[in-house]
């Protein structure tokens, strides 16, 4: 991804709990949960990129390199 993101991190964060907590809570019909999961994990993977955005940055203002795929590293 080399531009930001539509959703601010915040955004998409605060989203995602409210859909964790709506699928959570039930009473949706199946397409309605399918359709919240399919948001649910495109807030997931936005949120992941910011994470891994900020990251990389820490790692280039300290000076730090970081293995590809090091997710877990900080």
């Amino acid at each position: 991804m080399t531009d930001a993101p539509d959703l601010p991190y915040e955004q998409a964060r605060d989203e995602l709990i409210a859909v964790v907590q709506k699928l959570e809570t039930g009473g949706s019909t199946l397409e309605e949960s399918l359709a919240l999961w399919e948001r649910g994990e495109e807030l997931a993977a936005l949120c992941q990129r910011w994470l891994d955005g900020a990251r990389a940055r820490l790692a280039a203002a300290s000076g730090e390199t970081q293995p590809a795929g090091d997710s877990d590293a900080m």
